[in-house]
């Protein structure tokens, strides 16, 4: 076969998406160490992340000081290892190049700035809420969220209306006995079937709320942002202590100024008005 039929045959399969021949497992190995550092264990051994993954120790080893020799894993005193600043960096310019954060980010601004309470926008990753953009007011209980934290979203108000905008078997998927950790408010419901009803309630009326469930003294309400499709994107809300709130009156004063907003920022993404 002529050299430059060939090269095509390359581009094009290159065009049509990766296939099992153009994966580099050295670099798949690497990601799936890196994955293992969440919010809820930032730090790990090198013995714990062979464990975790199911590597070769000695592949492990290797792996690591690869990924602390190029700035993506630092080495602390005690032998444990966190994400270097590398990975922050990738972090921080995947979420600022997101065109729904830059799009949001001005009318979450005014949001925060007309009713002085916290706002937040988060995405539905897995069975955790994924904080894109967090506008915090001084007396706010969860002062150590910040963007990139996650949560779990049957807990939470923006995760509580993502997932009810799921079908029956992605729910199902996603939320499992294992999303209902035991870090939680007072009113947290404790399964799936103790929260369907709710979820479908949201659905109904287009908005949460999350009384106490994610930390005692915390409220907060959410509403839908959605794409030109119409889909159900990203959620923001507006978060507030649960002394100066009652439901009722985040619903009567804070749940209109969130609605408006949530509408503003769908419009600016091509849906049109619902």
């Amino acid at each position: 076969m002529p050299a430059r039929r060939r090269q095509a045959q390359n581009v094009q399969a290159t065009e049509a998406g990766p296939r099992p021949e153009y994966r580099i497992e050295a670099l798949a190995k690497g990601l799936r160490l890196l994955s293992l550092f969440t919010e809820q264990q930032p730090v790990w051994r090198v013995s714990d992340m062979a464990a975790a993954t199911g590597m070769p120790l000695p592949t492990t080893y290797r792996m690591v000081m690869t990924l602390a020799a190029e700035g993506y894993l630092v080495h602390l005193p005690n032998g444990d290892y966190r994400p270097g600043v590398r990975v922050l960096t990738l972090g921080t310019a995947a979420l600022r190049g997101m065109d729904l954060v830059e799009i949001a980010a001005p009318g979450l601004q005014a949001l925060a700035e007309a009713t002085g309470e916290t706002v937040n926008l988060c995405v539905l990753t897995g069975d955790q809420v994924l904080y894109l953009i967090r506008l915090r007011n001084s007396d706010l209980v969860t002062a150590n969220i910040q963007v990139g934290s996650t949560l779990p979203a049957v807990y939470t108000s923006i995760g509580k209306l993502l997932l009810a905008h799921l079908d029956d078997d992605e729910l199902a998927s996603r939320v499992t006995a294992g999303s209902f950790g035991p870090a939680h408010g007072p009113n947290a419901k404790l399964s799936l079937d103790e929260l369907r009803g709710e979820l479908a309630a949201i659905r109904r009326d287009g908005w949460a709320i999350q009384d106490e469930e994610l930390a005692f003294g915390l409220r907060s309400v959410a509403v839908p942002v959605r794409d030109a499709s119409g889909r159900v994107v990203a959620g923001l809300n507006i978060a507030v202590q649960a002394r100066d709130w009652s439901t009722q009156r985040i619903i009567r004063e804070l749940r209109p100024p969130a609605a408006r907003t949530g509408q503003e920022i769908s419009t600016l993404l091509g849906c049109p008005a619902v």
